[in-house]
């Protein structure tokens, strides 16, 4: 074995040395000087030789496992199919989210053995994700029901507003009507004091010509008292004569 080595090692030196190199670089040839021969003994070359007789065996020995991907535990499912699914009955309903157009909803396929996870957009299915355990599957739920209130913020903030525009209006509306109110009822109190005042400017004319009316008439009556008196004195007077010539008749 190890006369053989030799005689391929000196071989490849003297037709190395027969034939030098030429290494051509940009049109210029540069020669390449020979290998120099390296002198080798009977033992080496035997243990070279052995040595690698133990490489080549070890590398044989070492067996080529190819590796199997393995099964992803969420994964993207096919649309059109597992509406197929929905529209069969094939899919139980687990779990079910809302906010305003968006849904998730976790289905579990009991001939498949697996879940559906949906993503629901106006009643139309947009996404689904399928999992094979129910904790993947609960995580992809709560993915995607953040997925959907991320996406339903802007609807809240619009529901919001509305109900904010809507509350305003009905106080403006409320204030509207307030300040009509009093509006009518500043007009009213300016209507009812004129006529209060009127009414009041004819009351005191009133008392002004029955207090009038009140001097004269006690006027009169106190000129009649004093025309009664004065008759009454007279009668009485009258009275007196004849009751006293009555008595000096009998008298006599």
């Amino acid at each position: 074995m190890g006369f053989v080595l030799r005689n391929l090692l000196n071989r490849r030196s003297l037709s190395t040395s027969a034939a030098p190199s030429r290494v051509e670089t940009s049109g210029i040839e540069n020669d390449v000087p020979p290998l120099e021969h390296a002198a080798i003994s009977p033992d080496d070359a035997d243990d070279a030789a052995a040595q690698a007789s133990e490489t080549i065996a070890s590398l044989r020995a070492v067996s080529i496992v190819t590796s199997q991907p393995g099964v992803r535990a969420l994964q993207m499912a096919d649309v059109a199919e597992v509406e197929r699914l929905a529209e069969s009955g094939a899919l139980t309903q687990l779990r079910a989210f809302h906010s305003f157009d968006y849904s998730v909803v976790l289905h579990f396929h009991g001939e498949g053995l697996c879940y559906y996870v949906a993503l629901y957009h106006d009643g139309s299915l947009w996404r689904v994700l399928t999992a094979i355990g129910l904790d993947a599957a609960e995580t992809a739920f709560r993915h995607l029901q953040e997925q959907a209130t991320r996406l339903s913020e802007g609807e809240t903030r619009r529901a919001q507003l509305l109900a904010q525009n809507d509350n305003v209006a009905r106080m403006i509306r409320e204030s509207e009507a307030q300040a009509e109110r009093l509006r009518n009822d500043l007009e009213r109190d300016a209507v009812e004091t004129q006529r209060v005042t009127r009414k009041q400017h004819q009351v005191r004319k009133e008392l002004a010509q029955l207090e009038a009316q009140r001097v004269a008439g006690q006027a009169r009556l106190n000129v009649s008292l004093r025309q009664v008196q004065h008759l009454s004195a007279t009668n009485n007077d009258g009275i007196r004569h004849v009751q006293s010539r009555r008595d000096e008749n009998i008298k006599k």
